[in-house]
């Protein structure tokens, strides 16, 4: 059975369907006794599919949003 370790190791594979049919079934068997590695699946999976709703191109003034938003956090610090 696989670790914890070796399966997050091989999850962004086995997620774009990219393991040998073995190496599906060990990452199946261990995602069936392991309710960790199951919940970090889910958020991987989650993850993707917000991914893959993004737009391509970024949007108009993102950057000049993001220094406002890091001068206005520098100004609040103590």
């Amino acid at each position: 059975m696989l670790t914890c370790k070796e399966q997050v190791a091989r999850s962004s594979d086995y997620l774009d369907g990219q393991l040998s049919v073995r190496e599906r079934l060990m990452m199946r068997h261990h995602l069936l006794f392991c309710p960790n590695c199951r919940r970090f699946i889910r958020q991987m999976r989650l993850l993707q599919a917000t991914v893959r709703l993004m737009p391509e191109k970024p949007v108009e003034g993102v950057d000049a949003l993001a220094e406002r938003l890091a001068t206005q956090l520098r100004k609040d610090r103590p």
